[in-house]
């Protein structure tokens, strides 16, 4: 279609010249006509519609790109840019936490404070020191204080213990680790597991905790430590690795994802010119600071534009929106399933009391979408897609229900991103000449985004384990050797280019010969059983083909009517083969740091009942949930009992 408007522009000016405007337009109309008499009517239907949103994400993203190669040319680090919203308002509040309030030249001082301490500790540019402590002001302080040195800095969940703990800090080659006072017990727990060349550092963060003394006691070292930049033989540039964000988990050990200054600024920036924020805007984070949502989707606003950024150590739903009108937040964020909790808090009088004007954030789901804005009178939602080491980023920008980005029908080409068929193992169905095939409107399948190198908006960096990386790209996409980054994640788009989630590959199973996607069954089931955690897997079941659907509930209250609401609300809402077979009622809840239930383990015991002591349940032959006993679940597998 491009090519042939770029034709049609350049006969237009040659006849232009040689006959005439009046013949031009004569010219144009007459094709015009043809060209929808011939069945074309649609795409101008389409950009008709979808031009004002397309125009304005335009102009924004040509602001971003504006802004990113002005950085490039500079060669600048973040501290740098800092260090201007330092000189601008040295004592306007950066950090809300708690009762705390830390002004920028505050933060500066203390980052300062720790590069020289780890200057004078011998620690150079390229070397690696793990970050594991719980959110706090310090924490952007220490690894802003470390990238003066050039100190690359692994963020570690928190909650990571013993084997996964080990792995994070190998597998980045750290030679040192700060953490807090709160977690001493969990680095003493693996002393004998990580190398004695790391060195170990205790911050107390002024909390007058138990000093280990086998451990380098940070406080005594900040008492005396310089305010002022060290001087730094090193150039710390544009293109530096910055810091190590580990992806959650969901399956298998993290993977730590490289995350360079150029890409950190890229992140920032497309959330800050793409949603609209501003530099006035007060932001509220409830999430971990080791991942990238708040690590650098809301911190980075405001190392980058000077914002100020109210964070707290872990999300409380009850508090979510009381203390958003408490610290008088413009913006907030959610990620995963908080909505899910917070609409699950009994509704207030002061629900709508407040001054945000937009949330953004990752996980909405579109069943619970109109009454969560609805309920809190939430005016904006950025819904936005992307994994940390991922290149395919978007946002949704116009409010669209559902949506999590879009990919434009007028210019595709100036963000090139698609969506390609796979196999049901995830693999790229291939042409004649083999080349991947992209999906046409409203047809599933895997989003990629085109490599391209150099350009820190199409880049991929990947991972540190070089391996890990090469399973996310995938070569001769559109063009022989040509690749992309998969994202691994089914989406569709419709007629007008608008993005929707449908599941992860893998996480979508067969039964009685049809897909069931189960991030739909998990949001109904929620919303049955008031907005319970919820995760759906398929499970083998023996000389069946297919997987059998199962869901596991969080219910230790056993709250959940299994024959009576949740049956009827099934049946209402999913057709049969979509109907979970199997119903674990979970006791405990394991959740990764994006709010995510891990559900690996869970499909890995599957419906036997000596692998748990949760009670499990099967939909049986009278249509009713009935206990798996041991004896029923080898019935079934034998096909005594039939599913």
């Amino acid at each position: 279609m491009v090519t042939v408007l770029t034709i049609l522009a350049g006969l237009t000016a040659i006849f232009w010249y040689f006959f005439g405007w009046k013949f031009v337009i004569q010219l144009v109309i007459v094709v015009l006509v043809a060209y929808l008499v011939a069945g074309h009517w649609k795409w101008f239907y389409v950009a008709l519609l979808t031009a004002p949103r397309d125009l304005r994400a335009l102009y924004r993203y040509i602001r971003l790109l504006i802004q990113v190669k002005l950085f490039h040319r500079q060669d600048v680090p973040l501290y740098k840019i800092f260090q201007r919203n330092v000189r601008r308002h040295p004592h306007k509040i950066a950090i809300f936490y708690e009762d705390q309030e830390w002004t920028f030249l505050q933060i500066e001082e203390f980052s300062n404070k720790i590069a020289n301490i780890f200057k004078n500790h011998g620690y150079k540019k390229g070397d690696r020191v793990a970050l594991f402590l719980e959110n706090k002001p310090e924490y952007v302080c220490i690894w802003l204080g470390l990238s003066k040195l050039g100190v690359i800095v692994p963020l570690i969940n928190t909650n990571l213990r013993f084997n996964s703990l080990v792995h994070s800090i190998t597998v980045a080659k750290c030679q040192g680790v700060i953490f807090g006072a709160e977690l001493s017990e969990a680095i003493t727990e693996i002393l004998d597991k990580i190398e004695n060349k790391i060195a170990l550092y205790q911050i107390n963060c002024n909390n007058n905790q138990q000093q280990n003394e086998g451990f380098e006691n940070l406080d005594l070292l900040l008492k005396d430590a310089p305010v002022t930049v060290p001087e730094v033989q090193d150039k710390i540039g544009h293109h530096d690795h910055l810091v190590y964000i580990y992806t959650s988990g969901t399956t298998g050990l993290p993977k730590a994802a490289v995350i360079s200054t150029s890409r950190y600024f890229f992140i920032v920036g497309a959330m800050h010119w793409l949603c609209d924020f501003r530099c006035s805007d007060r932001f509220y984070c409830p999430l971990p600071l080791y991942h990238t949502a708040g690590g650098c989707m809301s911190m980075g606003q405001m190392l980058l534009y000077g914002s100020s950024i109210v964070i707290r150590k872990k999300f409380s739903a009850s508090a979510y929106f009381p203390e958003c009108r408490k610290y008088k937040c413009t913006t907030a964020q959610y990620i995963g399933e908080m909505c899910r909790y917070i609409l699950a808090v009994p509704p207030r009088p002061d629900d709508t009391v407040h001054q945000v004007r937009t949330i953004f954030g990752n996980g909405l789901r579109p069943q619970i979408w109109c009454e969560f804005v609805e309920r809190f009178n939430i005016k904006d939602v950025k819904e936005f897609y992307g994994a940390t080491e991922g290149n395919a980023n978007i946002v949704n920008i116009d409010n669209t229900v559902g949506s999590i980005g879009f990919i434009s029908r007028i210019i595709p080409q100036v963000y090139p991103i698609s969506i390609i068929k796979v196999d049901a193992q995830g693999e790229p169905i291939r042409d004649a000449k083999g080349l991947c095939v992209p999906c046409q409107p409203n047809e599933p399948g895997v989003f990629i985004g085109k490599i391209l190198p150099g350009n820190p908006s199409r880049a991929f960096l990947g991972y540190v384990d070089e391996e890990a990386s090469r399973k996310k790209i995938v070569r001769d996409v559109f063009h022989l050797g040509d690749s992309a980054f998969i994202s691994g994640d089914i989406l569709i788009a419709d007629e007008f280019g608008n993005l929707f989630f449908k599941d992860r590959t893998g996480d979508t199973f067969r039964w009685k010969g049809e897909n069931v996607s189960t991030s739909e069954v998990e949001a109904v089931i929620s919303n049955i059983v008031n907005y319970k955690d919820v995760v759906v897997y398929g499970v083998e079941v023996r000389n069946m083909e297919g997987r059998a659907g199962m869901a596991a509930i969080y219910d230790p209250e056993k709250t959940v009517d299994l024959n009576n609401a949740l049956l009827e609300g099934l049946k209402r809402a999913l057709p049969a083969y979509a109907r979970p077979i199997f119903i674990r009622i979970l006791t405990k809840l394991d959740l990764t740091g994006t709010y995510k239930l891990k559900k690996n383990d869970l499909q890995k015991d599957g419906f036997d009942p000596s692998k748990t002591s949760d009670n499990l349940y099967y939909l049986s032959s009278n249509g009713e949930y009935a206990p798996v006993t041991y004896e029923v679940y080898q019935k079934i597998n034998s096909g005594d009992i039939r599913i």
